[in-house]
């Protein structure tokens, strides 16, 4: 499919740089008054109605409450009605099991919040192995402020139920944190200037001691301001204890360092191979081609070989796993004497059990439906009595998700399932493929009332991503079947969700990614596109009744399809995207993406990336969608700027038909608790359905 828009020549003005003052009052004046003027066309008594139906769904006691095993307990973070930041807490197994398990609350957020004035979001808790015999009792605890990435560290204590007084505490920043040992952290953070790389992110890491102040701590790893980001973390594994540093170069190189007799010593791989540490084994993962001692191991496979051998110069990688044509590895996990293997085979999941002790042969999991997600990795690895347990979480669009805990070589059993949100029944699931323009088949999911006439009448959601090697699954969503696929024309038709597999993400490896980087980068739009006009010719929809939607990334996808393909779509909902490609890098985390758009600031780059900067591509007279740009104010990963630009240069262009709302909370997720991830998803399936119903 063809873009039918002329490539405009981009401005070396922008007449809206004063909108990038993130807190100005003169840009959150502006933010208020195109907030005003979007509720007023969304919001109405329909509307929160709806709104209400979804904060159910995220507030649902029912819910299953995932868990993550520690020693003896199991710890689970929890938000509802009652507890809108949360409680973090835990239980026992046995207690689990039961319909009501009962909570043993060690933090309440909410009442942290109150008595400390600070809107605090929950950001997770990172333990302190304990000795042998002991019960977990430290954790370091992360909060932000805001939502967004930059998060505050506190040591706590799980007996006492506070935290430490006099403890480690980390001030806000986007920091990469590890416990050293009981004493110590090694801690990457803001420590001043030349302390953070151009992307925002830490620059060196030092060693905390306890007691010690913060700018005390020892140097301990550092990397050169350009590139992305330095972490060490301290393997606690008993028998394996080992610091290892990485220093991430960009999204898809870095190198990795073992603490050796006082030396950092590199584990020499090309820098786009992935390293994984486990126990005695060393795991890699090239994304392209490499070649090692006259072997040539393919991009998106997996090797195997003994740490001590490897560093020893005997480099005889084992392949566990080999890509083909259908199938992509996805991620691993260990057990105690096993690997888990979560692979896609034409985007739905497979999962083998590899036995390291048998020469890596390998069995199929017998747990994976067609068209469906179900992810494997290990209960506990370290624990005596359950060291080979998996757990199994499974979904679909139309199954609710459900959690089984198995035992490799034994029985596995379902131990929770979420309840049934929208009547299921009523729909059915199938897969497709389109054709892209260079004739590549793109496959692509779509949910529909079984009665679906295919007249092209029915109104239909796309949403897609098709960026950072990331791959897009078959998902239960409550939230989807309230807010979109049970909505009804006045002639009785139900919507349609569709959810595209397009290139630049990662169901077919990272060849799949790779094929849409840089100056290819079109071709993950022409994907989406092809897809589009799929719909159209197999008679589902018709452009006026072809909604898209997407958010980061995926904005970025959907900007494109405002500015390319405006003829293909009646609406547009573009959420905390990028958009304006040529100072991206300039903005909040936006120098860390060069690796896959490219550099706007080198000329030759670009000549490609101003093709698909949307921001850059907007002509006066050109009929766009109806369109919504949402994002969030405290979003520090992509920014708000970026969609305030857009709607800003759109209007002031006379397009019609475009809005603007930007939460003045909630991070990169555009929210931080339910009630404002309810707002978020109402708004958006709203304003599209308005839309394409003519009610807008």
């Amino acid at each position: 499919m063809t873009s039918t828009v002329p490539e405009p020549i981009p401005t070396s003005d922008d007449e809206f740089l004063w909108l990038e003052d993130i807190y100005g009052e003169e840009p959150l004046q502006w933010v208020r008054g195109q907030n005003a003027e979007t509720e007023e066309v969304l919001v109405n008594d329909a509307f929160l109605e709806d709104e209400q139906r979804l904060l159910e769904v995220l507030d649902s006691s029912d819910r299953i409450p995932m868990v993550a095993k520690r020693g003896e307990h199991y710890y689970n973070f929890w938000r509802d009605k009652e507890h809108p930041k949360g409680l973090w807490r835990r239980t026992t197994w046995d207690s689990y099991l039961t319909d009501a398990p009962e909570w043993d609350t060690l933090l309440d957020v909410d009442e942290l919040a109150a008595v400390e004035g600070q809107e605090w979001v929950w950001g997770g808790a990172m333990f302190l192995r304990p000795a042998n015999g002991d019960p977990y009792r430290r954790a370091l605890i992360a909060l932000s402020p805001d939502g967004g990435d930059a998060q505050r560290y506190r040591e706590y204590d799980l007996a006492d139920r506070s935290f430490v007084k006099g403890g480690f505490d980390i001030p806000v920043a986007k920091s990469r944190i590890s416990w050293a040992g009981p004493d110590a952290l090694h801690v990457g953070t803001d420590f001043g200037p030349g302390s953070m790389t151009t992307s925002s992110y830490p620059r060196t890491v030092r060693t905390l001691r306890r007691g010690e102040p913060l700018d005390a701590a020892q140097l301990y790893f550092e990397i050169p301001e350009n590139s992305m980001m330095a972490a060490v973390a301290h393997d606690q594994t008993p028998g394996f204890e080992r610091d290892i540093a990485a220093h991430i170069i960009d999204f898809y190189s870095s190198r990795t360092y073992l603490r050796r007799e006082e030396e950092w010593v590199h584990i020499d791989v090309p820098d786009d191979v992935n390293v994984s540490l486990h126990r005695q084994w060393l795991l890699l993962r090239p994304r392209t081609d490499f070649e090692l001692d006259g072997v040539t191991y393919r991009g998106g496979s997996l090797q195997a070989v003994l740490l001590e051998d490897f560093l020893a110069g005997r480099r005889g990688l084992t392949t566990v796993f080999e890509p083909d044509a259908h199938t992509a590895l996805q991620s691993w996990s260990w057990t105690r004497d096993y690997l888990l293997l979560n692979l896609l085979r034409d985007v739905s999941s497979e999962i083998r059990v590899l036995n390291p002790a048998d020469s890596w042969t390998a069995e199929l999991l017998d747990a994976c439906p067609p068209l469906h997600s179900v992810d494997a990795y290990a209960v506990d690895d370290e624990d005596d009595d359950a060291g080979n347990d998996y757990w199994l979480v499974a979904t679909g669009f139309l199954t609710p998700t459900t959690v089984v805990r198995g035992t490799i070589g034994g029985a596995h059993a379902e131990v929770k399932e979420s309840p049934s949100y929208f009547d299921e029944s009523s729909f059915t699931v199938s897969q497709h493929f389109a054709q892209s323009s260079d004739g590549t088949r793109v496959p692509y999911f779509q949910v529909a009332s079984k009665d679906l006439v295919l007249d092209g009448g029915n109104p239909t959601l796309l949403s897609g991503y098709g960026g950072f090697e990331h791959a897009m699954t078959p998902a239960y969503s409550g939230v989807t079947g309230r807010g979109w696929l049970e909505r009804r024309t006045e002639d009785g038709r139900s919507g349609v969700y569709v959810l595209a597999n397009i290139r630049g993400g990662g169901e077919y490896g990272p060849a799949w990614h790779q094929a849409a980087l840089h100056a290819n980068r079109h071709r993950a739009y022409e994907d989406f596109a092809a897809i589009a006009q799929d719909l159209v010719d197999r008679g589902v929809t018709r452009p006026e009744l072809l909604g898209c939607t997407g958010r980061s990334n995926g904005g970025l996808l959907v900007g494109n399809m405002l500015t390319k393909y405006p003829h293909l779509f009646g609406a547009i909902s573009c959420g905390v995207p990028l958009l304006d490609m040529k100072r991206y890098t300039k903005l909040s985390a936006g120098y860390s993406w060069i690796a896959e758009y490219g550099d706007p600031d080198k000329p030759e780059q670009w000549e490609y990336v101003q093709t698909f900067s949307p921001y850059h591509r907007l002509q006066e007279g050109t009929a766009y969608p109806k369109t919504l740009i949402w994002t969030a104010t405290s979003d520090d990963r992509v920014g708000p700027v970026q969609a305030r630009k857009m709607a800003a240069r759109m209007k002031a262009l006379g397009v019609k038909n475009v809005w603007f709302h930007e939460a003045l909370e909630g991070g990169h997720a555009g929210a931080s608790d339910n009630r404002q991830a309810a707002r978020m998803h109402a708004m958006s399936h709203e304003f599209v359905w308005k839309a394409l119903t003519g009610k807008l």
